[in-house]
Formats: structure tokens, C-alpha cells, sequence
């Protein structure tokens, strides 16, 4: 029995490593990429090289790249903090509140999550047009300050926050805006890294919509410059690995330090 459990353990580790080399081989490609000339990374060189100041200094000249990264640093760091704040509070007054309205509206707002945003991209687009809401920061993080995703997601955690708090709270005098900001948000604070890392990741990675309402150069963000630099006749790949290691850093940074957070908030644990 001894040597059976040895042999699976070994099969089982065996996967995982295979699983795990699957998974962070394209990194060390993009890492090592970021160090080697065009043409080695055409030939398919998988190891470091020594090219990597060159890259950087192409890289600097070529490409508006601190500009890029502040715009979408700014765009992406408001549109999660208002994100988590709108979504919260609908999340909170969708469990704490007693309404039979209210399954009925979280219903149709789940049911909003199967319209694709191409449907709606177009009206949009014009709206935001007209309210001269383009190439603006507000523009761009609007749409997605309240998901239904979001909401959801903070609904159905909340649902194992101790009510006997809010009403001691309440026989106590304390405010429902005080109650939300003194005692849900410390309690719920996994789902807050959870939701965060997940509104963060999505601002950050946000292509399309930036595509669409960002109209002048000085406000491209780094998905746009990463895009701007694929699109020339010759691309130079030891740039673009290099610009896109850079582009990926603050996400990899952001889950690393938040993932204990973040593994409890997708659990729905509440500490």
C-alpha cells in the first residue's frame, strides 16, 4: 500500500510540475525575450541574452512609454477605487435591505451580463461623444463603475456578514453610512482585494473601449502603446517583449501581494 501511495504521489507531482512549467514558460519567454535581439526571437531563442540595455534605450526613444503607463496607472487606480465604492454599497443594500422588489432588479441586472459590449459600444460611443467625455479619464473608467458582476460578486458575499451587528449598530445610533464605512468594509475586507484585484486587472488590461474614445496620442494608454508598436511594417520584438514584461508588472505585483486576500474573498470567507 506503501509503495502505491509513492507511485501516485509521484504521478500527481509530475502533473502539477508539467502544469506549472505550461503556465510560467510563456513569462520566461516574455522575460528572456525582453533581453535578445528581433531577430534571435525570431529563431526561436528561449534563453537570456545580453541586449537588454539596448532594448530599453530603443524602447525610451521609439515610444511614449512613462506618458502610457501614468495614463493608464491614473485611469486604472480611480476607476477600481470608485468601482469597489458604487458596487459595495449596491452589494450591501441588495442582502442588508428587505425588499421584494429588490430579487427581481438583481435579476434583471444579472441579465445584463449577457449583452455583449459590442451592442452597446456604438451608443456609447455617442453619448459619450456629445457629453464631450473623450479622451478624458472619467471616459474611460464610466462604463464600468457599477458591473453587475461586481455587484453580484459583493451580494453573495455579504451574505454571511453577521446582521446582528447592523442592528446593534443601529440600536446604538450609528448611521447606515457609518455602519457600511466603520463595520462592513473592515469585516469584508477579502472581498475587497478580491474584487479589486479582479477590477484592476481588467482596467488595466482594457483594450477596446481606450481604442474607441482615446482619439489623441497623449492619452494612449500601455495596451494602445503595446498595439502601436505591433503595427509597423517591421516589428522589433526585443522592444515588445520588453514593453509588454513592463505592461504585466503591475498586475503580477498587485496579485503576489493581495493573493491571501484574494483567495479568501473568492471563497466568500469573512474574517
Amino acid at each position: 500500500m506503501k509503495k502505491r501511495y509513492n507511485v501516485s504521489n509521484l504521478i500527481l507531482y509530475g502533473f502539477l510540475g508539467l502544469t506549472v512549467l505550461a503556465s510560467a514558460f510563456p513569462f520566461f519567454w516574455m522575460i528572456s525575450g525582453a533581453t535578445n535581439k528581433s531577430v534571435d526571437i525570431v529563431r526561436g531563442n528561449v534563453f537570456p541574452g545580453l541586449y537588454l540595455a539596448e532594448n530599453i534605450k530603443t524602447l525610451f526613444t521609439t515610444a511614449a512609454l512613462g506618458r502610457a503607463f501614468l495614463n493608464s496607472l491614473r485611469n486604472t487606480v480611480s476607476g477600481t477605487i470608485a468601482s469597489l465604492f458604487i458596487c459595495s454599497l449596491a452589494g450591501y443594500g441588495f442582502q442588508i435591505y428587505r425588499d421584494k422588489a429588490k430579487d427581481r432588479l438583481m435579476t434583471v441586472l444579472l441579465l445584463s451580463m449577457m449583452v455583449p459590449f459590442a451592442a452597446v459600444m456604438i451608443p456609447l460611443f455617442r453619448m459619450f461623444s456629445q457629453a464631450k467625455l473623450l479622451n478624458t479619464t472619467l471616459g474611460i473608467i464610466l462604463p464600468s463603475l457599477s458591473t453587475a458582476f461586481l455587484i453580484f460578486f459583493f451580494r453573495q458575499n455579504s451574505v454571511s456578514f453577521p446582521m446582528e451587528i447592523v442592528q446593534a449598530a443601529r440600536v446604538d445610533g450609528l448611521g447606515e453610512f457609518g455602519i457600511y464605512a466603520r463595520i462592513y468594509v473592515p469585516v469584508m475586507t477579502p472581498t475587497f482585494a478580491a474584487a479589486g484585484i479582479i477590477t484592476f486587472m481588467g482596467g488595466w488590461n482594457n483594450y477596446l473601449w481606450p481604442l474607441i474614445v482615446l482619439l489623441k496620442q497623449e492619452s494612449q494608454t500601455m495596451p494602445l502603446l503595446i498595439a502601436a508598436i505591433t503595427a509597423g511594417y517591421t516589428v522589433d520584438y526585443g522592444m515588445l517583449m520588453l514593453a509588454v514584461t513592463i505592461c504585466t508588472l503591475p498586475t503580477v505585483i498587485i496579485f503576489f501581494t493581495q493573493q491571501k486576500h484574494f483567495v479568501a474573498g473568492i471563497l466568500g470567507s469573512v474574517k
